[in-house]
């Protein structure tokens, strides 16, 4: 027996499963057997005692789930942290648990009643006390590390849950003597699992599938090289016993009920200490300052979670609530995050939804040189569609050119420091570029519930006919496209070859010749099959009025191509009288600039297509320039382009038959953004008609 181990245990006189607060208690209250429980914790107490000493705390009636000891708090040497449990049920055995340890002579610390953390259920030493490993994301929370890391002068490194059968570190992650670890990877997000990796080696780790977690094979007790757990299968227990370990099965069914097995009814008491231990926890925290219709709008409820949903956690340190449906309230969120790289991550989201430090915090970005060009630093900040200003010297610069995923470059001028959004490719030696979060914030529009219901279609709502969806939508684009045309605005549209295969492209052509569409983006494709149905009645081959292939038809569109490369220009072939209708000929006849963007797959190409992609975004940046409204006309690749390329602000309306296309497209996270699923040749066709109804004919004018 090895003396120096010692364990404390509850019996379980008022063991029961009372309650609903973890998944393996639902459908099982009240459902334990008294008597099995105790022989299954008998089996187990005798095991323990054969290998270490075993302390025993008095169990108190009304508390059921005293007997899972490894929740009473976290000891190392002679400091003992006391529980403060997430769930009420469980926060009566708190005193007595204080007054035992107290009893024994330790030093307790309590935490803040606000701050749960449940003690060696989510914190568990490394076996050679090197460190201490510490679960948050069900019942711990991430702001309680730092203070573990003080208390006990140990580095903590923090490990987020994410499957909520595995509420508690212990019951999928178990360090085992000599540097061993048992865990179930699937129960952590990405940043854990990869800590983990660094911490410890390949050879040392003991991945687990699932069904072993299940059957809790992580809720393990160590003891030297005796591992003592429920039940465990053939193929695991044949790993673990090549590590050099004693595997002791004991049944814990009866535990297994109420979400606890062998671990969970133990406590060690003298943990393995380092002498030359220091504190140190990479957790770092943030006060952020929220405004606006927060609740209407569902602005703070976004923060939060994206906040928790990327690893952090939050606390709300002050709301104002506006007193009027028309006021603006007001939040500030201390967000805390495991490590800086996840701070930035989260803090970059929040940025996106106007988030800013408080006045107190707010300090000039941090810039970095450009030493090559075309190369950005390593943690340069990612511009969204959102306005954007940066602090330079002490004053809010508005970046120039907003886009998505672009360098916020910094260049001095005679009239003060000038931010410009660009593509890694154009950034030049002598720039700086912005680096890290701090010192950047984004202008989000003030939303009411009023305005943004006004805002979105009222086709959304789920008691209109899917029929009636498309021509409610139809109905406020025709009247957005007229408030465009009359005031002198710009429209672009993106659309793909289906627009032609669907036999939208007269309709297209009428928008175009009545004056509502400024700039044509597309690909290759729309252009040929445009043509091709212009000259030869086809489009891929099919005969556009009867809907049937036509014989030899699979060559018509490299014949439009030859064609056109051999007058040189879509708009030689216009002049020489070769196409007298369609998309590509409105577009020339009235003066509408267009690119066309290549892509590998493309035939031909026509000799106005862009092969090189680089001046090929360049030509689609300029024209949508200045835009009010974009149409993305099911072209999926070439509308994500475009939605990258176009600031908030501009309305962007995207249809597409396949929802998966729509929604990807039309979820930017702006209210000025919206997809209708239907076919394209139908909403075309819909849209024609309704400006009908709206609008006399327009002269078309257009300055060169």
């Amino acid at each position: 027996m090895t003396d120096s181990i010692r364990f404390l245990m509850c019996a379980p006189d008022h063991y029961d499963v009372d309650y609903v607060i973890n998944p393996w208690m639902e459908g099982n209250v009240h459902k334990s057997s008294r008597d099995r429980a105790v022989e299954q914790w008998e089996k187990l107490y005798h095991v323990l005692k054969d290998n270490a000493v075993v302390d025993l705390v008095p169990p108190e009636k009304g508390w059921p789930d005293m007997v899972f000891t490894a929740n009473a708090g976290l000891l190392l040497g002679n400091t003992f942290v006391l529980s403060r449990f997430y769930h009420k049920e469980r926060q009566g055995e708190e005193p007595y648990f204080k007054a035992w340890f107290e009893s024994k002579g330790f030093t307790v610390h309590e935490l803040p009643e606000d701050l749960p953390f449940e003690g060696a259920g989510d914190a568990l030493l490394d076996r050679e006390g090197r460190w201490l490993w510490a679960g948050y994301g069900f019942r711990s929370e991430l702001d309680s590390h730092p203070l573990l890391a003080t208390w006990l002068n140990i580095e903590v490194l923090s490990l987020r849950l994410v499957d909520e059968r595995f509420y508690h570190l212990d019951t999928c992650f178990c360090p085992l003597t000599g540097g061993y670890l048992l865990y179930y990877p699937a129960a952590f997000d990405s940043y854990s699992n990869r800590l983990i990796e660094m911490r410890v080696a390949p050879e040392k780790r003991i991945a687990i599938e699932e069904a072993d977690a299940a059957n809790f094979a992580c809720n393990a007790v160590n003891i030297d090289q005796v591992v003592v757990m429920n039940k465990v299968s053939e193929g695991l227990k044949t790993r673990i016993t090549q590590a050099g370990f004693k595997v002791i099965e004991t049944p814990m069914s009866e535990f297994l009920k109420a979400g606890g097995a062998c671990k969970c009814l133990t406590l060690r008491v003298n943990e393995p200490v380092q002498e030359d231990r220091s504190a140190n926890v990479m957790v770092e925290s943030r006060t952020i300052r929220m405004a606006g219709h927060l609740l209407d709008a569902g602005l703070i409820s976004r923060a939060l979670d994206l906040i928790i949903e990327n690893g952090g956690s939050f606390q709300v340190l002050n709301f104002n609530l506006g007193e009027q449906r028309q006021s603006t309230s007001s939040a500030d969120v201390k967000v805390s995050a495991p490590s800086h790289d996840v701070m930035e991550e989260i803090m970059g989201l929040l940025i996106d939804l106007g988030a800013v430090p408080p006045p107190e915090d707010i300090c000039d970005a941090i810039l970095e040189d450009v030493v090559q060009d075309g190369v950005g630093p390593d943690d340069f900040y990612v511009s969204t569609i959102y306005p954007t200003e940066v602090r330079v010297s002490g004053q809010w610069v508005k970046a120039r050119n907003q886009r998505m995923d672009g360098a916020v470059a910094i260049t001095e001028t005679a009239e003060g420091p000038v931010a410009t959004c660009k593509l890694l490719r154009d950034l030049k030696i002598g720039e700086k570029v912005v680096v890290d979060v701090v010192g950047i914030r984004t202008i989000r529009k003030t939303e009411s519930r009023e305005q943004r219901n006004a805002q979105e279609f009222s086709f959304m709502s789920g008691s209109v006919s899917s029929e009636r969806r498309v021509e409610l939508v139809v109905e406020q684009v025709a009247w957005e496209l007229r408030q465009i045309r009359d005031r002198g605005g710009k429209v672009v549209v993106t659309a793909g070859p289906v627009v032609i295969h669907t036999g939208g492209g007269e309709h297209l052509a009428h928008l175009i010749r009545e004056g509502y569409v400024q700039a044509l983006l597309g690909g290759n494709a729309i252009a040929v099959h445009d043509m091709e149905q212009s000259s030869m009645g086809t489009s891929l081959g099919v005969d556009m009025k009867r809907g049937v292939a036509v014989r030899g038809g699979h060559r018509h569109h490299l014949k439009m191509i030859n064609t056109t490369r051999r007058y040189g220009s879509i708009a030689k072939v216009v002049e020489a009288g070769v196409i007298t209708s369609g998309v590509m000929y409105e577009c020339v006849k009235h003066n509408i600039p267009f690119s066309l963007a290549g892509s590998i797959r493309d035939d031909g190409p026509l000799p106005d297509t862009q092969m090189d992609m680089v001046k090929a975004q360049e030509e689609y940046t300029e024209l949508l320039r200045g835009a009010d409204m974009v149409l993305m006309l099911s072209s999926m690749l070439h509308s994500i382009g475009v939605g990258n390329m176009t600031p908030a602000g501009v309305k962007m309306v995207c249809v597409d038959i396949n929802p998966a296309v729509v929604t990807k497209l039309s979820d930017r996270g702006s209210i000025e953004s919206t997809g209708v699923v239907t076919d394209v040749g139908l909403f075309l066709s819909l849209l024609v008609n309704q400006l009908d109804k709206l609008t006399s004919r327009h002269h078309v004018t257009q300055s060169v």
